[in-house]
C-alpha cells in the first residue's frame, strides 16, 4: 500500500508540482507575488555572485562586497563599467543589470495593481462605518428621494449622518445623491456597497450602533430578507435599542409581533392604506396632495408635548384654546386616543398630541381670553353631500378595499379594464350590499377610444389602478398613458370628471405634467413619508396605525359648498362646531388647491364654495 501511494505520488512531476504550488501562492493576492519576487531576486543575486567568486572574475575578492555589488546592480538595473572588471564580470553583471529591469518592471506592475485595487475597494465603500447615533437606510433605488428628502427637514439644522447601504456601486449612489438633493453642511450623507440581505455584510454599516434602520421600501420578498438579515445581526449583537422600520404591501407579510417587539420592529402594510387613500381621493380633489403635506416634515407635523394646566380640563375646551397648534389626541397609560369627545375629561399627567410647526411656540391661552376672537357669525352647518358615482378602470387586489372605504355618498361604481380578467365578484358584491352600493361590470375592453368615451362621458370620478402583476416600470407606465388619454378625451368633448392615478414610483409620477391637479397616489413616496416620520419619532407608530388602517380616525376632505354653508368663521368657532361634529380641524384648501394648516386661534375664515376643510374624525 506504502508504495502504492507513493507510486501515485511521483506520478505528478516537479513542473506540475511547482506550478501548484505558485498558484496556491498566487491565489494570496499581491503580498505572496511580492514574497515570490523578492526571494527569487535574492536567489539570482546569490547565484551571481557565487559565479564570479568561483570564477574570479573580480579583483576584490571579499565574497560579501562581491554579493552587495550583485544585489545592488539587480535592484538599481545599473549596468556595469568598463573599469569595474574583466569581460566575464562585465558580461555577468551586464545580465544581472537586464535581470533587475525585469524584476523591477514586474515589482512596480504588482504594487500600481495592488494600489488600484486598493482604490477600486475604497470606491465601493467596503470600509466599516465608525459612527454612533446614525440612520441606516437599507436599500437605495435611483430616483426615490422622498425619504432622504424628509430626514433632512427632520434634522432641522441638527448635526446628523445617514448611512445608506445597496448592493450597487458606491460612486453612482452618491453622484445619484448629489445631483438631485440639495445637502445641508449639517447633513452627511455615507453610502456603503452591502448586501443587505447577509448580517456579515451589513456590519460595515454599524448597525448596532445606530439610532434606526429604515428598510427603503421596495419589493416585498427584498424587505423582508433585508428584515430578517437586521434581525440575525440585532440578536447576535445583543442590541435591544436599535429600532427597524419597514413598509410592506401585502397583508400575508405581516411581521409576527413576537420578533417586531424584540427588535422594536416596525412593519406597516401599505396596500390597504394606499386602498384608502384612493378611496377618498377620488371625491375629494386634493386629498393625496394634503396626506403628503400633512405626514411629510415642512410647515406643520405631529408632536408629543407636555402642556401644564390641562388637568380637569375638557377636550372641548383645549381645542379652543390652544393657540399655534391643533390637539388630535391624547397619550394616557401607554395608549393614544384620537380626536377623543368634546366632554373627554383630562388629567394632569396627559400627554397631548398635536399638529404644530414647532411645539415650542404652543400657547394654552387662559380662559378668560377664549372666545374674544370669536367672530358673530353662525358656525357652518353640516349638511350630507349627493350621491355621486365612479369608474374604477384596472384591477389588483385593493379593490375590495376601495370599494369599501368609499365616501358614503358614492352610490354606483363601473368596474373596467382593459385586458379580460377574473373579478373577485363574490367578494366585491358581498363589499358593495353592506355599503348599499350599486356595481356593474363593464365587458366591453376599454382599449379604443370610443369605448372608453363611453364609459366616461357621464363620469364624475375616475380612479386608475395599478396592475400588481406587472413590474413597477412596466405597470405605471400603462397607467400613465390611460391618463394621458382620459385628459385629452375631457379636453376635446368638454367632459367634466376628476381623476385619481395610483403609481407605484415616485420617479414615474414626475415625468407626468400636473396640469389639472390629477391625484396621484404614489406607493414609494407615501411609504417613504411614513418611514421618515417613525424613524424621527417611534410614540407615532400606533397613530399611524389607526389613521392608516380602515377602523378609527382618518383625514377627509370636507368641500364647503356640498357640506358646509359658505361665509367668514373665527377658527375658534369652526374648532368648537366640527368637534360638536365628531371632526378636528386642521386647515383648509382653496379654489387653487393651495392648504394652508393650523391658522391662528383668533383668525377669521372666508369660506367659498370651492373651498374645502381638512379635518380629522372617524365619519
Amino acid at each position: 500500500m506504502k508504495q502504492e501511494s507513493n507510486g501515485k505520488k511521483n506520478r505528478f512531476p516537479l513542473r506540475a508540482r511547482f506550478r501548484y504550488w505558485f498558484d496556491n501562492r498566487m491565489a494570496k493576492g499581491s503580498l505572496g507575488f511580492i514574497h515570490i519576487l523578492i526571494i527569487a531576486s535574492l536567489i539570482f543575486a546569490i547565484l551571481i555572485a557565487g559565479l564570479v567568486v568561483a570564477l574570479g572574475l573580480s579583483d576584490d575578492g571579499e565574497p560579501a562586497s562581491i554579493l552587495w555589488n550583485s544585489v545592488a546592480t539587480l535592484i538599481n538595473a545599473w549596468m556595469p563599467y568598463f573599469e569595474d572588471g574583466g569581460p566575464g564580470y562585465i558580461a555577468l553583471m551586464s545580465f544581472t543589470a537586464i535581470a533587475g529591469v525585469l524584476f523591477t518592471s514586474v515589482l512596480i506592475g504588482i504594487v500600481t495593481s495592488a494600489i488600484e485595487e486598493k482604490i477600486i475597494d475604497l470606491k465601493k465603500g467596503n470600509s466599516p462605518v465608525l459612527e454612533q447615533g446614525h440612520t441606516v437606510i437599507l436599500g437605495f433605488q435611483s430616483g426615490e428621494f422622498t425619504l432622504l428628502e424628509q430626514l433632512i427637514l427632520a434634522a432641522a439644522g441638527k448635526p446628523a449622518c445617514v448611512v445608506i447601504a445597496d448592493d450597487v456601486e458606491r460612486d453612482e449612489m452618491e453622484q445619484a445623491v448629489r445631483d438631485n438633493l440639495d445637502v445641508p453642511q449639517n447633513f452627511r450623507v455615507i453610502c456603503r456597497t452591502a448586501d443587505i440581505n447577509d448580517p456579515v455584510s451589513l456590519e460595515m454599516c454599524s448597525i448596532e450602533t445606530c439610532k434606526t434602520v429604515i428598510i427603503s421600501p421596495m419589493d416585498d420578498i427584498k424587505t423582508i430578507k433585508a428584515l430578517l438579515a437586521v434581525s440575525v445581526l440585532l440578536h447576535e449583537k445583543g442590541c435591544a435599542d436599535v429600532k427597524v422600520n419597514a413598509v410592506v404591501s401585502r397583508s400575508e407579510f405581516r411581521f409576527p409581533s413576537s420578533l417586531a417587539q424584540r427588535h422594536n420592529i416596525t412593519a406597516l402594510q401599505t396596500d390597504e392604506t394606499l386602498a384608502k387613500i384612493i378611496a377618498h381621493s377620488c371625491t375629494q380633489k386634493g386629498l393625496s396632495s394634503t396626506f403628503r403635506e400633512v405626514f411629510n416634515f415642512e410647515g406643520s407635523e405631529f408632536y408629543t408635548v407636555d402642556i401644564p394646566g390641562i388637568g380637569d380640563m375638557t377636550f372641548g375646551e383645549l381645542t379652543v384654546r390652544l393657540d399655534r397648534a391643533v390637539a388630535i389626541g391624547v397619550f394616557r397609560d401607554g395608549q393614544v386616543r384620537l380626536t377623543p369627545p368634546k366632554d373627554y375629561r383630562l388629567a394632569a399627567s396627559d400627554r397631548l398630541l398635536v399638529f404644530s410647526e414647532e411645539p415650542d411656540s404652543i400657547q394654552l391661552l387662559p380662559a378668560a381670553e377664549a372666545g374674544k376672537g370669536a367672530s358673530d357669525s353662525a358656525p357652518p352647518v353640516p349638511r350630507a353631500a349627493a350621491e355621486t358615482g365612479a369608474v374604477i378602470l384596472g384591477y389588483n387586489g385593493s379593490l375590495p378595499t376601495i370599494l369599501r372605504e368609499m365616501p358614503e355618498n358614492v352610490s354606483h361604481v363601473i368596474l373596467a379594464s382593459n385586458r379580460e380578467i377574473r373579478y373577485d365578484r363574490e367578494t366585491i358584491e358581498k363589499t358593495a350590499s353592506a355599503r348599499s352600493m350599486a356595481v356593474s361590470y363593464c365587458d366591453k375592453l376599454c382599449s379604443t377610444e370610443n369605448a372608453l368615451l363611453e364609459l366616461v362621458r357621464s363620469a364624475e370620478h375616475i380612479i386608475i389602478l395599478n396592475d400588481h402583476e406587472k413590474t413597477e416600470d412596466e405597470a405605471d407606465m400603462e397607467a400613465s398613458f390611460l391618463l394621458i388619454t382620459l385628459r385629452d378625451l375631457r379636453e376635446r368633448f368638454d367632459l367634466h370628471f376628476n381623476i385619481t392615478t395610483e403609481m407605484r414610483r415616485e420617479q414615474n409620477q414626475n415625468l407626468l405634467i400636473d396640469e389639472d391637479h390629477t391625484d396621484f397616489v404614489v406607493a414609494s413616496s407615501m411609504s417613504s413619508l411614513i418611514l421618515a416620520q417613525l424613524a424621527e419619532n417611534p410614540e407615532l407608530k400606533e397613530v399611524f396605525r389607526e389613521l392608516l388602517s380602515n377602523e378609527g380616525s382618518e383625514l377627509y376632505l370636507k368641500n364647503v359648498g356640498k357640506t358646509f354653508r359658505p361665509g367668514t368663521y373665527s377658527v375658534e368657532r369652526l374648532r368648537g362646531t366640527l368637534l360638536d361634529a365628531g371632526y378636528v380641524f386642521l386647515g383648509f384648501v382653496n379654489a387653487e388647491f393651495e392648504s394652508t394648516f393650523n391658522p391662528p386661534l383668533r383668525a377669521e375664515l372666508t369660506l367659498t364654495e370651492s373651498d374645502s376643510l381638512i379635518v380629522l374624525g372617524e365619519q
